[in-house]
């Protein structure tokens, strides 16, 4: 009986585990399109900046970052974007 729910209990939490990091992937505002320019999920607020990128696939990313970090791109995992920090910068 115990092996069957650690076996259970195991199988959920690695199920969260891969589906989790795919919710939480996307920067805030985010949107794609390989057409054109897409509009932000949501308008800026005081002390925000649109960030754009353009990937090597023709995929155009637009997202939302303070003005104070840097807008974060790499190509190398995923087409993915974030904002970086103040101290760290795109790390």
């Amino acid at each position: 009986m115990f092996k069957k729910t650690t076996a259970v209990a195991l199988a959920a939490l690695l199920s969260v585990s891969v589906v989790a990091p795919a919710a939480f992937a996307a920067a805030e505002g985010e949107a794609r399109s390989k057409k054109g320019w897409p509009k932000p999920t949501r308008s800026l607020r005081n002390n925000e900046k649109l960030c754009r990128y353009k990937f090597s696939d023709g995929e155009r990313t637009v997202w939302i970052c303070d003005k104070a970090v840097p807008c974060c791109e790499w190509e190398a995992i995923g087409n993915y974007v974030k904002c970086g920090t103040t101290v760290t910068g795109c790390l």
